[in-house]
């Protein structure tokens, strides 16, 4: 019986090498939200995350001396390709891989919903994510600052969506979709627009730093 978290992956892997079969060769090189990476780099990160077991990370690890960032950087390297088309096909190589570094699934999951919308966002591209993946993001986000700081980010305040079943914490409300309220606590200042109540000005004051 297929894993419904990996199942969860691979749809969301594979609809975003849909909507990013067409773009122009400019396209490939608009900022995405990801700081100091384009669109086509956030890709080419995304196919590393799903080539790197366990192993080759721990490797990675002791290479590079405990500097994540630098073995991020590399690994993304790795899976570059020569041209957009190339980053684009070794990411539809890996779209029912299985393969993580020590992470919980739902982490893999988080990954890809939130780099896949770091790439859209700028690009005007838009997906109707299905409910219970964003909300089952939105908790894990919300309880964890593994990979990425969002649980300290949202420390304090009251995290309820508009559109589904998703909320959490206590302290000033901020409400909107629950798509904006995982971005927005993973560091994504672009989504604070989207979200509405007294604590959305301290989440903007917030995001930013630790974002990945």
């Amino acid at each position: 019986m297929t894993d419904p978290v990996w199942a969860s992956i691979h749809a969301e892997r594979a609809a975003l090498a849909d909507d990013l079969a067409g773009l122009t060769e400019e396209q490939w090189e608009t900022p995405s939200l990801c700081a100091g990476l384009t669109v086509r780099e956030v890709l080419a990160h995304l196919t590393a995350g799903a080539s790197l077991n366990a192993v080759r990370w721990l490797a990675g690890v002791i290479r590079y001396r405990f500097d994540f960032d630098r073995q991020v950087a590399v690994r993304l390297a790795e899976q570059l390709g020569a041209t957009p088309a190339e980053t684009l096909e070794r990411f539809r190589g890996v779209v029912a891989s299985t393969t993580k570094p020590p992470l919980p699934v739902v982490a893999m999951l988080g990954e890809t919903l939130v780099h896949g919308e770091d790439i859209r966002r700028p690009l005007g591209l838009r997906r109707d994510h299905p409910a219970e993946v964003v909300t089952r993001v939105a908790a894990y986000y919300q309880g964890s600052d593994q990979v990425v700081v969002a649980r300290s980010r949202v420390a304090g305040l009251r995290l309820v969506a508009d559109d589904g079943s998703f909320a959490a914490g206590e302290g000033p409300i901020v409400s909107g979709p629950t798509l904006a309220l995982v971005m927005a606590m993973t560091g994504r200042t672009a989504f604070c627009d989207d979200l509405e109540g007294e604590g959305v000005e301290l989440l903007r004051s917030r995001c930013g730093a630790g974002a990945a």
